[in-house]
């Protein structure tokens, strides 16, 4: 579990130094682009749910259903897959179900016997094992989850004809809760490519949009997934459609990437999928479509690694770098492109060529929890699968083994959660806050934190109204700053406008800093940290 006495966000603010000098690029005065509004509400959410319509989730025992969900995230007690009353502390503001498309709620068919199912013999085995109970069905939930992670599952399982009404449910059910200004459900799913055999590179897909726009809809699969000339699961598949989508449906959609940590490498690499060059269009697509990066979740922290920020006395936190998905052991040099600070400074390095930068990516955590229950505190923790709910001897349970290495439940984290600046508690307005990136991770602790950037802040501006003066004198996290034009600008510095208080229910916060990443004349990137504030 996390460290309790360890606190971390993390947020993202783009600058460029040609000639020098910055400028805001995003109009200073602070009103949003989408309504005019400067954002003034502190929303907390979790971005990544599954519930018992994901295929895993189901195979391992999960029985809460999407309204299940949604009732625990705004704090109301429900039963957990094991049978326990399970409630938050703290309800949530908004929150997303993210089931797999893959095999969206196949799983239930398949336990119940479904007679076109059992003409496969491997699935017939699987309802066979699962019927029997015990280590029999452990073995089925082992040998789903490792064929949905390595693209073997049975062709009849992938059919998408599966999902149609099961999807349409769930948009219902999302409707009937979403209850504008009081509670946010945000309509997505999640689309789960693992490269060529369990190399992470999933995305969350989450739409501005309701029922009117998505219920008719049915979610790319990566069984579906091709681009023109090459097989496999490409994100490009990913892009094409979420533009399609947009251009049939007038609505909005983002994906947001997680567990970069697991890709072996491949997230953030300097190739397309089929490791052809990048290109502009490549750059201008990821740019457009994947503002976000996932960086807190049970699965470990995906900020950056003890290899890559070596000065960094926190860097070790939360890691999780054994394997990718599939257990396939990691190859040398991986880590440098699975990590968000490298991810940035890699995407400013890309940019002179490519035109745009690719990995222009503000922060978000999420839990990834696959029993229902969103739930990312550190003394009501209810873990990642059933077998890891509250029970003696928990820890100790193998959450994960492959050939090359054994993965024990005590290392899970409790985390994570995303903090949204937004201007109202509706889908819009957090929708709009996401996609232009004022939101921001933790690994759990509700910290309320302001950073705006500008040139003309100064030590007075720090004792008073935070938000006003940010808001009126330079841009917010998640916009751009570039280059100044005028000769008497050559050279000025920007400054920074940050403000951070404790989670009224958590520890002390030990210290502020500001992490800085360029590129210098020659190409090659640097980090250095700042203390900004600290405890003693």
């Amino acid at each position: 579990m996390s460290r309790g006495s360890f606190l971390t966000f993390g947020v993202a603010m783009y600058l460029s130094v040609p000639g020098g000098g910055f400028a805001a690029v995003e109009p200073a005065g602070g009103p949003t682009r989408e309504t005019g509004e400067r954002p003034m509400q502190l929303l907390w959410g979790d971005q990544h749910v599954h519930t018992s319509l994901s295929g895993d989730a189901a195979a391992a025992g999960t029985v809460v259903t999407t309204e299940g969900a949604l009732r625990f995230a705004r704090g109301e007690m429900v039963k957990s897959s094991t049978g326990q009353n399970a409630q938050l502390q703290r309800a949530l503001d908004w929150v997303v179900v993210s089931d797999h498309s893959d095999g969206l709620g196949v799983m239930s068919e398949l336990k119940a016997g479904n007679a076109e199912l059992m003409k496969n013999a491997t699935v017939k085995k699987w309802n066979q094992m699962m019927a029997e109970g015990g280590r029999s069905a452990y073995q089925a939930t082992r040998e789903i989850i490792r064929a949905q992670a390595t693209k073997t599952l049975p062709a009849v399982i992938m059919d998408p004809k599966w999902m149609g009404s099961v999807w349409q449910d769930t948009v219902d059910v999302m409707e009937t809760y979403n209850s504008p200004g009081e509670f946010t459900a945000l309509i997505g799913f999640e689309w789960t490519s693992n490269g060529e055999g369990g190399q992470n590179l999933h995305r969350n897909v989450i739409f501005r949009d309701g029922a009117d726009k998505t219920r008719d809809l049915l979610p790319l699969t990566t069984f579906e997934s091709t681009v023109p000339g090459r097989a496999g699961t490409d994100p490009e598949s990913l892009w094409n459609w979420l533009a399609e989508y947009e251009k049939s449906s007038g609505g909005r959609v983002l994906a947001i990437p997680h567990n970069a940590n697991m890709s072996n490498g491949w997230m953030f690499r300097d190739a397309r999928y089929d490791g052809t060059p990048l290109t502009p269009e490549w750059a201008a697509q990821r740019a457009r479509w994947e503002v976000l990066l996932e960086i807190f979740q049970y699965k470990g922290s995906g900020e950056t690694h003890p290899s890559l920020s070596p000065l960094d006395e926190f860097a070790d936190f939360e890691i999780w770098d054994t394997s990718d998905l599939g257990g396939n052991t990691k190859p040398a040099g991986a880590i440098e492109f699975e990590y968000a600070r490298e991810a940035l400074k890699r995407g400013m390095a890309l940019e002179p060529a490519l035109g745009t930068n690719p990995f222009k990516l503000g922060f978000v955590s999420g839990t990834d929890t696959h029993t229902g229950l969103s739930a990312g505190e550190e003394d009501n923790y209810w873990g990642k699968f059933p077998a890891t709910e509250p029970s003696a001897g928990r820890w100790q349970q193998v959450y994960k083994q492959e050939a090359v290495y054994k993965r024990r439940n005590w290392t899970l984290g409790a985390a994570g959660i995303t903090g949204v600046w937004a201007t109202a508690n509706t889908r819009e307005a957090i929708w709009d806050a996401l996609h232009r990136r004022e939101v921001y991770a933790t690994s759990g602790p509700r910290i309320t934190l302001r950073l705006f950037g500008g040139f003309d802040f100064h030590s007075a501006d720090a004792k008073g109204d935070i938000a006003g003066v940010g808001y009126a004198k330079g841009v917010p996290m998640g916009a751009d700053m570039g280059p100044h034009t005028g000769s008497d600008e050559q050279g000025r510095a920007p400054t920074f406008l940050v403000a951070a208080l404790k989670d009224p229910e958590g520890a002390n916060l030990d210290r502020v800093q500001l992490v800085k990443g360029w590129v210098d004349s020659s190409g090659k990137t640097h980090e250095k940290i700042f203390d900004i504030s600290w405890s003693d």
